[in-house]
């Protein structure tokens, strides 16, 4: 059974750091896709990051700021998150699943989902 639990979410001011953990079980996160997915209130889940084979890719709005990264001794996958801001507010999901690079931006190509973890961003 897959299971995949997110955290480091919370409350912080923009402009602060926040690094989010997904720790995975039941598969390894080596031999997936793995990805960060948001979700704001009234809006559509939307693409953060993936990390594939030994590629990683960020959505625009992220670039230069969060960075995706993973340590296969844990198993687990991690979001880093700085100069945050207000429009980063969102709950956080992490996803696992047998992507293809062409399609690792499409939350319906993954497989497994975490729980969610809120990241609210104050300003």
């Amino acid at each position: 059974q897959v299971q995949l639990v997110e955290s480091g979410g919370g409350l912080v001011r923009a402009g602060d750091s926040l690094r989010l953990s997904c720790a995975a079980s039941g598969l390894t996160v080596n031999n997936y896709g793995m990805g960060w997915f948001r979700q704001a209130p009234g809006k559509e889940r939307e693409f953060v990051a993936a990390y594939k084979g030994g590629s990683t890719y960020h959505t625009d709005s992220v670039k230069g700021r969060f960075t995706i990264s993973r340590d296969n001794a844990k198993n687990t996958v991690y979001l880093q998150m700085n100069a945050l801001k207000s429009e980063d507010t969102a709950v956080y999901y992490c996803a696992a699943g047998r992507v293809i690079t062409s399609t690792l931006r499409t939350a319906s190509s993954y497989n497994w989902w975490g729980q969610g973890t809120q990241v609210t961003v104050s300003s």
